[in-house]
């Protein structure tokens, strides 16, 4: 137990240690799968998220060297315990045609934030789209996309584009999902301090 942690948290992934083997998993892998399972005690995300040794690598050198962190909304940017964020919902200029607020916030954003960027959505699948969009255009480089969006509505399929489209990417096979559950995975590559 360290200084910073509580015995509950202490118990807590002892617990979580003891129903789920992530021992067998690399070291980035494990400690965001552990800190989404403590977050949502859901043991299901062991074998639900999708995650990329060198990617959250990638994601961890870049926050650690002061690359910007860019989430679709509010309530992500409050769970991130270490960082400050920006918010591409602030930023829509309100209403546009054929989008949704948290996509004119992404499209905002990435004029904002070219390259380098590591980006997080765990609202809405419509942002998470658009990043997509704007990537495969060539208007957005991001370090990493952790793209974990909820909801029954194009959810799931969203973060599959994601798997697709090539990106440095972190995501979940299904509908669930959340800015707490994103929240987690960037707070874990924010103390995550990899072996050189």
């Amino acid at each position: 137990m360290t200084p910073a942690q509580h015995p509950i948290e202490v118990e807590s992934y002892r617990i979580l240690r003891s129903q789920v083997d992530t021992a067998r998993l690399p070291p980035g892998t494990r400690a965001v799968t552990e800190r989404v399972i403590h977050a949502s005690a859901d043991l299901e995300y062991a074998t639900d998220l999708v995650c990329d040794e060198d990617a959250l690598s990638a994601g961890q050198r870049a926050l650690a060297g002061g690359a910007p962190l860019v989430v679709d909304v509010r309530m992500l940017a409050a769970g991130i315990t270490s960082r400050r964020s920006v918010v591409a919902l602030d930023l829509a200029p309100g209403p546009v045609q054929g989008l949704t607020r948290c996509a004119a916030g992404i499209q905002v954003a990435a004029t904002q934030h070219p390259g380098g960027a590591v980006w997080a959505v765990g609202n809405a699948p419509t942002a998470l789209r658009e990043l997509i969009r704007l990537a495969a255009s060539g208007v957005l480089r991001p370090a990493l996309v952790i793209g974990l969006p909820v909801g029954f509505v194009d959810a799931a399929q969203a973060k599959a584009a994601l798997r697709d489209s090539g990106l440095p990417a972190l995501s979940n096979r299904g509908a669930k999902g959340g800015t707490a559950v994103a929240a987690a995975a960037v707070n874990a590559l924010l103390s995550w301090k990899p072996v050189p």
